[in-house]
């Protein structure tokens, strides 16, 4: 099982980003994926997840700013980011989960670091 998150990198505030997630080895349509954010200092915050049936759910500090989606052909699963701010600096990354809602993550993935800043 793999997660591949890829996409950060720097932006400026009120900017937009699109982070990618590769997973292998294991179907979308039978796992969650989820994403979390890990700022320095700071517990590990999920930010939301798609489920296997394609429903999402999102954390409120995410809610009218980022959006989950997932291509199952391409085993790609994505969030797109709005209106940053510094706040969100950090390092995304996203973690498989049993598929019926956020929760029981069991594999993670690497990350993928976000700067926001000008």
């Amino acid at each position: 099982v793999q997660l591949q998150a890829s996409g950060g990198g720097l932006v400026q505030p009120g900017g937009s980003l699109r982070l990618s997630c590769a997973v292998a080895a294991f179907s979308l349509d039978a796992y969650t994926v989820g994403w979390f954010r890990q700022t320095p200092g700071k517990e590990r915050e999920g930010i939301g997840c798609v489920v296997k049936d394609g429903r999402t759910y999102y954390a409120d500090s995410a809610k009218g700013r980022f959006t989950i989606s997932r291509d199952k052909a391409k085993k790609m699963v994505y969030l797109e980011m709005t209106m940053l701010t510094p706040e969100d600096t950090g390092v995304f990354c996203s973690a498989r989960g049993d598929g019926h809602y956020c929760g029981h993550y069991n594999y993670w993935g690497q990350g993928t670091l976000v700067t926001v800043s000008s």
